[in-house]
């Protein structure tokens, strides 16, 4: 009774998971194939032949979207939010291993951004920005609608590493004459240096994938998700599909490599 009620839950879960995998892959691969559309193909199945016709046409000048530009300032704002959060969020997780008052006040409302809707976000940023007579831009309101997306993910991980953290590390390295910065430069960052590159990655892609918050903040020139958005109502080639497929090689380039150095920097702590 035992091994057949266990095998019916095996079967579900199984279930379950194979629609999950095919909701969350399923229209990447469609996307992924359909790039590879014949010059004559369209937007839909069936493929009419095969062909790199559509990735040489992102290199082309186009009549409508700006591939390059576009990538360019998510790329620029990703790196740009990533190194910030990263700082910041060390710099917080540090802040509150040490009790002081108004310490839980302030930890709220660091978090509080994450449970107001993305998009009311933007537009009470945007709104400021155009009260304050300044211009939207994806450098300056867009950075900082993006800020408070990735900060209080950030917060939150370097919380959860400090909380693990044990302060006898410290504790030896002052007991053998280092002093405050040598103690946290020598013993304290390279631990902790794998869980700041997550981090970092964290920042960047949640800041490059970003739609909501940099609607009604970017200004004059789109992000590559805004670019994506507005080429679904003019673009009618499968140049859409091969976009899509290129950033998100991109994505999981930067991912795989960013797992990489991780994992090289866990092996070169335990070598040492």
């Amino acid at each position: 009774m035992y091994r057949e009620k266990r095998s019916r839950e095996f079967y579900i879960l199984a279930i379950f998971f194979a629609v999950f995998v095919l909701f969350l892959y399923g229209p990447l691969s469609a996307i992924l194939i359909l790039s590879f559309q014949g010059p004559n193909g369209g937007l839909t199945f069936p493929l009419n032949g095969v062909s790199l016709r559509w990735f040489a046409n992102l290199f082309e000048t186009q009549a409508v979207g700006d591939f390059g530009g576009s990538f360019r300032r998510s790329a620029m704002l990703g790196i740009m939010v990533m190194a910030v959060t990263v700082v910041v969020s060390l710099l917080a997780g540090l802040a509150f291993r040490r009790k002081f008052i108004g310490a839980t006040a302030l930890f709220y409302l660091a978090v509080a951004s994450l449970v107001v809707p993305s998009i009311i976000v933007s537009l009470g940023i945007g709104v400021l920005f155009n009260q304050l007579g300044l211009q939207p831009a994806w450098y300056s309101s867009a950075f900082g609608a993006h800020l408070t997306w990735t900060l209080p993910f950030g917060v939150l991980i370097m919380f959860a590493v400090f909380n693990r953290f044990s302060p006898a590390y410290e504790e030896a390295a002052r007991d053998l004459g280092a002093s405050s910065w040598q103690t946290f430069s020598n013993v304290v960052l390279p631990m902790i240096a794998p869980s700041l590159i997550g981090v970092g990655l964290f920042g960047f892609t949640l800041s490059y994938d970003e739609f909501a918050r940099t609607l009604m903040t970017s200004g004059s020139f789109n992000t590559l998700p805004l670019e994506i958005y507005g080429m679904t109502t003019n673009v009618t080639t499968p140049v859409l599909y091969a976009l899509g497929t290129v950033t998100t090689v991109f994505s999981f380039l930067v991912i795989a490599g960013t797992l990489g150095l991780i994992i090289h920097l866990n092996r070169r702590r335990l070598k040492s």
